[in-house]
C-alpha cells in the first residue's frame, strides 16, 4: 500500500512536470525566439540628448522587433531625439537626429525650415493654448495701403500665413503637455519665404495667432475683414466731374473777359473831321 502511494505521487510529479514543459515550449512557440533592443530609461524630452543613463536593454521577441530599433545601446549615446520618448519606448532610429547632431531646438528643425519667435500675450497667444505641436494662423491687423497710420476708418485684418507649426513656448518644446501656458514669446516653425511675411506683418500692425484643428490641412484663403464690412457700411463713390480740356478753359476764359470789357465807342463820321497839321505833325480832329 505504501508503495503505490510512493507510485502515484512519483506520477503526479512527473506529469506536473511534463505539463510544465509543454506550457514552456507553447509560450515560446507563441512568442517567438527572443532578442534584447534598447529603450528609454526614463522620460526623454524632445531635443536631448541621450545619455547612458537613459538607456536600458531588455528582452523583445525577435518577430515584433519594429524597424529601426537598435541592439547595442552603445550606439545610441550621444544621439539627439527629434520628439519625445516615454519610458519603455524603443528608441527608433526614426526617431533621432543625424549622427554629430547638437542638442537643442535646431537639431529637430526639418532641413529647409527656419525657426522664428514672436511676442504674445494671453491675448495674442490664444490664453495659452497656443502650445508645442499646435497649429496656428497668423493674422495681422494694419492700415489698408496708402491710408495714413492713425486712420482707423481705414483699419484691415488679414490671415497672411495659415498652418503653422508652434515649436516652443517660451524655452520649453514639450509637445505632450496639454496645460495652458501663458508666456511672452512663442516660437513658430517657417519657410524662408513665410519668415519674410511674418517679419513684415509685425512691422506693419499687430500680430494675433489663430489656434486650429490640428489635422485640417485646407488653407481658408481669406480677403480680410474691414471696418466697411464689419459695420455694413457701403463705401460711398466720389461724385464724378466732367473732363475739362484746355481749349474749353481757354474759351471760357475769353468769353468771359470779351463780356466784361466796355463797348467799343462807335467810329467817328468823317464828315465832322478836320485835318490839322502842325509842322511835321498831321492829326485829324473829329467834332
Amino acid at each position: 500500500m505504501r508503495y503505490r502511494a510512493l507510485l502515484m505521487l512519483l506520477i503526479a510529479i512527473v506529469a506536473g512536470l511534463a505539463a510544465v514543459l509543454m506550457a514552456a515550449r507553447w509560450m515560446q512557440q507563441q512568442g517567438g525566439e527572443r532578442g534584447r533592443i534598447a529603450v528609454a530609461a526614463s522620460d526623454v524630452e524632445l531635443g536631448a540628448r541621450l545619455t547612458p543613463e537613459m538607456i536600458r536593454m531588455v528582452e523583445w521577441p525577435l518577430t515584433s522587433v519594429p524597424p529601426g530599433a537598435f541592439t547595442e545601446g552603445n550606439k545610441l549615446e550621444g544621439r539627439v531625439v527629434m520628439s519625445a520618448v516615454h519610458r519603455g519606448e524603443p528608441l527608433l532610429d526614426s526617431r533621432l537626429a543625424a549622427e554629430g547632431s547638437k542638442g537643442g531646438l535646431s537639431a529637430v528643425m526639418p532641413e529647409g525650415k527656419r525657426a522664428m519667435t514672436v511676442r504674445v500675450n494671453d491675448v495674442i497667444g490664444v490664453a495659452g493654448f497656443a502650445l508645442p505641436g499646435s497649429f496656428v494662423d497668423i493674422m495681422v491687423n494694419t492700415q489698408e495701403e496708402g491710408s495714413p497710420r492713425a486712420d482707423r476708418d481705414h483699419t484691415v485684418s488679414k490671415i497672411v500665413l495659415e498652418r503653422i507649426l508652434v515649436l516652443a513656448v517660451a524655452q520649453e518644446s514639450d509637445r505632450d503637455s496639454t496645460k495652458p501656458k501663458v508666456v511672452s514669446a512663442v516660437t513658430l516653425e517657417l519657410t524662408p519665404e513665410q519668415a519674410e511675411i511674418l517679419d513684415l506683418a509685425r512691422s506693419v500692425g499687430t500680430l494675433s495667432l489663430v489656434l486650429r484643428n490640428q489635422t485640417e490641412s485646407r488653407l481658408a484663403g481669406t480677403s480680410g475683414a474691414t471696418k466697411a464690412q464689419l459695420l455694413g457700411v457701403k463705401p460711398v463713390p466720389a461724385t464724378a466731374s466732367a473732363p475739362t480740356t484746355r481749349s474749353a478753359t481757354r474759351r471760357t476764359t475769353i468769353v468771359a473777359r470779351a463780356a466784361a470789357a466796355p463797348a467799343a465807342a462807335p467810329a467817328p463820321s468823317s464828315a465832322n473831321c478836320v485835318e490839322v497839321i502842325r509842322g511835321l505833325n498831321r492829326v485829324t480832329e473829329c467834332f
